[in-house]
């Protein structure tokens, strides 16, 4: 259980770190950008606006591992009632 916890523990600190990064990295784009009229959105981002979401990523992740932990606690617990 405890090897669990660290694994997720790693896993949330990657994703947060990455949020940060993207962040600051999308913030500093749009420091440079000292325009009034809005650019043209990239295609990659036109094709898959939700993919490229990094909130929308950060939810779809969460969900996973939640459902993945609730079925392990669920299967590992199964027998003991």
């Amino acid at each position: 259980m405890q090897k669990f916890s660290i694994v997720l523990s790693v896993v949330a600190l990657l994703i947060v770190s990455y949020g940060l990064f993207y962040t600051v990295k999308v913030g500093k784009m749009v420091d440079s950008r000292q325009s009034e009229h809005d650019t043209d959105i990239n295609p990659k981002v036109q094709a898959h606006p939700y993919l490229r979401n990094p909130i929308f990523l950060t939810y779809l992740i969460t969900a996973a591992l939640i459902t993945a932990y609730i079925i392990y606690m669920a299967v590992r617990y199964a027998g003991t009632y």
